[in-house]
């Protein structure tokens, strides 16, 4: 009822103050995989400490100043974590519609790297210097399109219902998306990199529900092509004697065998808990070539010791089983494709750098995830941690 005169009588509902909408159930913050943000934080925090401490005291490195390679890593952090939550906020989903034109950029900053605009770093011509002392490494990136592309095109007409697998045309077109960007890492010749992309490949398949024929002829065919790739003489001499000096560590201890000697003596005289931060022999000695970047293991190894080491490689387990459940709950297939090829190329890189600090696996230069020096390997992870978030965040709510 309303009184003569007067406006009818309105019942005020208060609106969400910005803690309850940050904190409601559907809320983006809320819904964010904490464990595994805090987690690879962790991991950059640890960088950030080890990257000093391997580069404080190389005045040829660092221009006379010390704290160079640490203020450039918590930048490199930072720009990291915007492209993070950039991704998050923009979403998987809207994302999708931009991957071909992604993927279109990423082949041609690859391809540019043949160009006279590419520059050669420890034999491999994988880099395109910028100037001012910066540089990028496209095909860091190119790991995340990849994914994207093959998952883009394996859910094309699985997520619209017409299909409950990828068929054999799908499959064929997802093999394209990757074969391009592969063959042009391989003329570089960057060999680990080809080798994560081909984890990647094998892997997306296989969350696809891609018929495993497909995978079972392509391990055959990878058989052939390693084969082939050796009689052709494609590999690089460098790389040639890496394999030579993993499958015997004392052929050249003083060439070739060098670095993954003297990572094993750092690792090894760390003991269980280290000679402490900033105190490693073998660090303060310049014993271990390029120990910010690809032996940065060895820092943690010998400085923090088996405990430190440890918490390295559990803190990186915490991630891989965080995106191992978020590809396994993803609401779509597109999703889980995604975050399951983003699983294969964090699990591979990983085993594959630890594994060659400690003699099981070849050399190959392949970074620690968010562990490692270097601006592009940082920007690239941090921009797959983002679409995982955005995949966990965009996942219908139950109720």
């Amino acid at each position: 009822m309303t009184l003569l005169g007067h406006p009818p009588v309105r019942r005020l509902i208060p609106e969400r103050g910005v803690w309850s909408r940050l904190t409601a159930r559907d809320s983006v913050v809320r819904r964010l995989d904490w464990v595994m943000l805090l987690a690879a934080l962790a991991l950059s925090g640890i960088s950030t400490l080890l990257v000093y401490s391997a580069t404080r005291g190389r005045t040829e490195l660092t221009h006379g100043d010390p704290s160079y390679f640490l203020l450039r890593n918590i930048l490199n952090t930072g720009i990291g974590l915007v492209l993070a939550f950039g991704v998050v906020r923009l979403g998987h989903h809207r994302l999708r519609g931009a991957v071909p034109l992604l993927y279109a950029a990423s082949v041609l900053c690859t391809a540019a790297v043949l160009t006279p605009l590419g520059a050669t770093i420890n034999g491999a011509r994988s880099w395109i210097q910028l100037g001012g002392g910066f540089s990028v490494q496209p095909s860091e990136f190119t790991k995340v399109t990849i994914a994207l592309g093959m998952a883009m095109v394996l859910a094309a007409r699985v997520d619209s219902g017409e299909q409950r697998h990828p068929d054999g045309r799908a499959v064929v077109r997802a093999l394209g998306v990757a074969a391009l960007p592969t063959l042009v890492i391989l003329l570089m010749p960057d060999l680990g990199s080809v080798m994560v992309l081909v984890v990647i490949v094998l892997v997306v398949l296989l969350a696809s529900g891609a018929s495993r024929r497909w995978l079972l002829g392509l391990l055959g065919a990878g058989a052939a092509g390693c084969l082939l790739v050796w009689q052709l003489g494609i590999l690089d001499t460098y790389q040639i004697n890496r394999f030579a000096a993993f499958a015997n560590p004392a052929l050249d201890p003083t060439g070739v065998g060098y670095n993954t000697n003297q990572a094993r003596i750092a690792i090894g005289s760390g003991g269980l808990t280290g000679s402490g931060l900033f105190h490693g022999p073998q660090t303060t000695g310049r014993f271990v070539p390029e120990q910010q970047t690809d032996f940065i293991f060895t820092v943690a190894g010998e400085e923090l010791g088996f405990i430190g080491a440890g918490a390295v490689i559990l803190l990186l387990g915490v991630v891989l089983w965080r995106a191992c459940r978020i590809a396994r709950e993803a609401g779509d297939r597109y999703g889980a494709i995604t975050a399951a090829g983003i699983v294969a190329w964090f699990a591979f890189q990983s085993f594959e750098n630890i594994g060659m600090t400690l003699g099981i696996m070849p050399v190959t230069g392949l970074p620690l995830p968010f562990v490692s020096y270097g601006g592009s390997s940082m920007f690239a992870a941090w921009i797959a941690v983002g679409l995982l978030q955005s995949i966990k965040v965009q996942r219908p709510v139950t109720a």
